[in-house]
């Protein structure tokens, strides 16, 4: 990214050599995220992270079909809720291992309907969904829109800003019309994301001005994070069976300890179907609140919720949604495993975590 920021820092949509050939590296950054998400370049557009991806997703969709409702799976990202809270819109509801009952998603796509939104991964337990299962029942349905002689599209759009490290994101086998990514999710910067739209689907500009990106992102390009972008995704695509590997039998190193000291422990969301850096836990009775400041005055981070919601103080929604008991919701934490944890660092947070959860657990 170092070039993009002296050297070569120059308006790619400018005319003269110099912009033109910072156009290109865009375009070679473009055409690299296209090539592991099996698209098109012309159907990557970039944006400021995945915040503003969702939104340039439902907000994009809904206001091209006003009238149409949509869905979004109880345990989404807010990212996602709350853009979809502007339109008619349900939840989906998931069983207690979080994921999505497809039977009662079924039941819940009307007429009317015209996007689904499911995280391929979930930001707090880690849950894989079964995207191939939905968009094989959105064909389905689609077809048997088109016997009726309904016209309405029904996409599915599917943030996949948890996954680029761990799973494949090729669209085409997913069967997703629309994806969101994330730098900062897989080593990359921050404030730079991307949106996959299908060539079929026809979203509404959120941001109007100079037409880059097709006119459905106007705003002069990041050029650097972009590169960066790129750059990120194509390593973590690369070595994503390897990374899986190694964060998941860390991950359940952690786990072996601590169950062996805390029987009663819980364990939030399917252990199967789960991205493999991912812990959420449950010590029923606890303050998870309180764990993770005892934990972080001895040095080990974790969370309780998703990042950006930690300063509210709520009971995890995602955890509500998946009907865990008050119990298990007020005292459930997130650990992650990533590329800088080592079996000496799992021992060490493994010895933290009995210190402080003893001290409340007896």
């Amino acid at each position: 990214m170092t070039p993009y920021f002296s050297e070569r820092f120059y308006n790619p949509s400018a005319s003269y050599l110099a912009g033109r050939e910072v156009r290109a590296h865009v375009e070679a950054a473009r055409a690299s995220v296209a090539n592991w998400l099996g698209a098109k370049p012309a159907e990557v557009i970039f944006t400021a992270g995945a915040t503003e991806a969702n939104n340039l997703a439902i907000h994009g969709v809904m206001q091209r079909h006003p009238g149409a409702n949509l869905l979004v799976a109880a345990t989404e990202h807010e990212a996602t809720l709350a853009p979809a809270r502007h339109y008619a819109h349900e939840l989906i509801p998931v069983n207690p291992k979080g994921m999505v009952d497809l039977v009662l998603l079924q039941n819940l796509i009307d007429g009317h309907t015209v996007l689904v939104s499911v995280a391929i991964a979930n930001n707090e337990t880690g849950v894989i969904q079964p995207l191939r299962q939905i968009s094989a029942l959105l064909a389905k349905i689609r077809e048997q829109r088109r016997h009726t002689g309904n016209e309405l599209p029904l996409f599915l759009h599917t943030d996949a800003a948890q996954a680029a490290s761990y799973l494949d994101l090729h669209a085409a086998r997913l069967g997703v019309d629309l994806m969101t990514i994330n730098g900062s999710k897989m080593y990359g910067p921050k404030q730079v994301g991307a949106l996959f739209v299908s060539a079929k689907v026809m979203v509404e500009p959120q941001i109007s001005g100079g037409q880059q990106e097709r006119g459905l992102r106007s705003g002069t390009e990041n050029v650097a994070g972009i590169v960066g972008l790129a750059t990120a995704l194509h390593k973590a695509q690369q070595h994503r069976k390897v990374t899986s590997e190694r964060e998941r039998n860390l991950r359940d190193l952690l786990l072996r300890h601590l169950k062996q000291k805390f029987p009663d422990l819980v364990v939030n969301g399917d252990m199967k179907h789960r991205l493999p850096n991912n812990l959420n836990i449950s010590f029923p009775g606890l303050d998870g609140e309180r764990v993770l400041m005892a934990a972080d005055e001895r040095g080990l981070q974790i969370a309780t919720g998703a990042a950006c919601s930690a300063n509210k103080h709520s009971a995890s929604h995602v955890l509500k949604a998946m009907s865990c008991s008050e119990a298990v919701t007020n005292g459930s934490i997130r650990l992650s495993v990533g590329a800088g944890t080592t079996e000496e660092k799992i021992m060490q947070a493994s010895d933290i975590l009995k210190q402080v959860i003893g001290e409340w657990h007896g």
